[in-house]
């Protein structure tokens, strides 16, 4: 929920309270290109509400439902692209046995088809 404020900005208190390890954004593989403005409003969203100077931003990307996509994972390398975090994890399924770690050879050899 990008554009909701007060959602955002607690979220933004609690990275900069608790200091993770990680800041994964997780998006549906399926919305395509609207997850690439998701994320690009997130991580804004992030740097702005930021109560310290150097804002803590996403460390990598969980996309979920990706193995629904077939050949379209356009999506997914311009979401890497424009936030320089790698998508760290894929759902593939509807548990936690099921989050992968992506093949970027696979990827690079669909693209290349």
């Amino acid at each position: 929920m990008q554009d909701n404020e007060p959602l955002m900005r607690a979220l933004s208190k609690l990275i900069n309270l608790n200091s993770p390890d990680l800041v994964l954004f997780v998006g549906e593989a399926l919305v395509g290109n609207d997850a690439v403005d998701q994320l690009t409003k997130f991580n804004q969203k992030l740097a702005d509400l930021s109560a310290v100077p150097t804002a803590r931003l996403i460390d990598g990307i969980l996309l979920t439902k990706f193995d629904t996509i077939d050949d379209k994972v356009g999506a997914a390398l311009s979401m890497v692209y424009i936030s320089g975090a790698p998508v760290m994890f894929v759902g593939c399924g509807q548990s936690y046995t099921d989050l992968k770690k992506l093949n970027v050879k696979s990827i690079v050899k669909t693209l290349l088809k």
